[in-house]
């Protein structure tokens, strides 16, 4: 048996000369398939109908009925059965017929036993990749529908109506909200439950890319473009064709290159770095930002004409603490994230006191630190239920909190965010990562910071 031969796969071969077919039938056994064999047209549809194959070889010319019927019998049972034609009359005009209804490949007799089960490994392999791919695209259409995106307020109900109104659009989106209000599930969602679907999502974070390097990055480059670049690459605007490409922090995105999306969006062309040729892409461009791009615009910081494309379909995300009876759910919905990543968390509900103190706490990083505060409670927690008593480190120190006696101390800006950094990274227990993502910068920021000795600005 060969190691390529996928496990149980079942092999229809079809030939009106049974020495014929049982030849074949008996090659391919030895190599590790399943077999079946008919000796005529009829038999081989009479089969098709009432046992489930993985792949059919069939004579094209046979006294009964001939291959092409057998052919149509088998993409009538599944489109995606790879079916093979044989042939002693071959000709090309025989090839590009059987080709032009299905089949995957066209073999003239006397076969070549190897050549056959070649190409057969080929087309099963290929159709696993198919069956794998279209089981993860349901696997993530069914991550991204709006029961990933937890809420009953107002606010949410009004964002998953417009979320259902404009998946098969084509018109730019931009949306808006504090860190951590979770902008990028809403583009995932604008993506896998469109028409698009199919095609690829794109992400790309422009505040975590050196403005030296996005350009390259977004639009792609030449080779020998700059040094370094041994190779050309395509960039991910190409890379998204045929998808949605998310363009996160879009704010974060240098001026000089802001012409070059506007381009994109108004013409639908890229052009790489280093080239003097433009590339047409089909893309829609979703955008987010936790800035007020309309003061960065007055500030001219940001061109009005990209902001004014980007912007036909405005989505602004609450802040958590302005949507407070979604948080009970949304802790229930994150408790069942934690238990499914770690089987051995004990906690499987979370208490009334807990959440009343869910309810209490103002959640300056929105979902994001929700998330982040369930899964440290459910990892320490002793018992199954999630007590106020787990949630205990939610209630801030009041000798960490900047906010008393800042009128009488009248503390320079400055040491006003040094005060609240150090606030932040407290609540967090000195996470970078987790303090960035409250302060919506990127965590380089705070490394930088920590090593000159605070003398880097946000």
């Amino acid at each position: 048996m060969t190691a390529s031969a996928p496990l149980g796969a079942r092999i229809l071969v079809v030939d009106d000369h049974p020495e014929m077919a049982a030849g074949l039938g008996d090659y391919l056994t030895d190599h590790g398939y399943g077999v079946d064999t008919a000796t005529g047209g009829h038999e081989a549809i009479g089969k098709l109908q009432t046992s489930s194959y993985d792949a059919v070889i069939t004579d094209l010319r046979m006294r009964d009925t001939d291959g092409m019927d057998v052919l149509a019998a088998a993409r009538e049972q599944d489109p995606r059965m790879p079916v093979f034609i044989m042939t002693a009359y071959g000709s090309i005009e025989n090839a590009i017929e059987a080709i032009r209804r299905g089949a995957f490949h066209y073999f003239s007799k006397p076969l070549k036993a190897e050549e056959v089960r070649i190409y057969l490994e080929r087309a099963l392999d290929q159709r696993q990749i198919e069956r794998s791919h279209s089981a993860l695209l349901k696997e993530i259409q069914a991550r991204y529908t709006f029961e990933s995106m937890v809420g009953r307020s107002h606010g949410m109900r009004r964002i998953f109506d417009l979320i259902d109104r404009v998946t098969d659009s084509s018109a730019s989106v931009l949306i808006t909200g504090e860190s951590g209000t979770g902008k990028e599930l809403i583009a995932r969602a604008l993506h896998f439950r469109g028409e698009r679907k199919k095609g690829p999502f794109v992400p790309l974070n422009c505040a975590a890319i050196p403005a030296t390097l996005i350009e390259s990055e977004l639009f792609g480059h030449e080779a020998g473009a700059f040094t370094g670049a041994n190779k050309g690459r395509p960039g991910l605007a190409v890379e998204a064709h045929g998808g949605t490409l998310f363009l996160d922090e879009v704010g974060e995105l240098p001026l000089e290159l802001q012409p070059k999306l506007l381009r994109l969006l108004q013409e639908g062309e890229v052009r790489p770095v280093g080239s003097d040729k433009t590339r047409k892409v089909d893309v829609r461009i979703v955008a987010a930002t936790n800035r007020e791009l309309a003061q960065s615009v007055k500030q001219n910081r940001f061109r009005a004409d990209l902001y004014y494309r980007l912007n036909v379909v405005p989505i602004d995300v609450p802040p958590l603490r302005e949507r407070r009876e979604d948080i009970p759910i949304l802790a229930e919905r994150l408790l069942l994230r934690v238990c499914d990543a770690n089987p051995r968390t004990k906690v499987r509900q979370v208490s009334t006191d807990a959440v009343e103190l869910l309810l209490a706490y103002d959640w300056p990083g929105n979902v994001r630190e929700l998330e982040n505060a369930i899964e440290r409670a459910a990892t320490l927690a002793s018992s199954d239920v999630l007590t106020a008593e787990d949630m205990r480190f939610l209630s801030p120190k009041a000798e960490t909190n900047p906010v008393p006696g800042l009128m009488a101390a009248m503390p320079s800006l400055r040491d006003l965010e040094n005060q609240y950094i150090t606030y932040v990274l407290e609540r967090m227990q000195g996470s970078k990562v987790k303090a960035a993502a409250i302060l919506g910068v990127d965590p380089s920021t705070l490394y930088r910071r920590e090593k000159a000795g605070d003398s880097v600005k946000l």
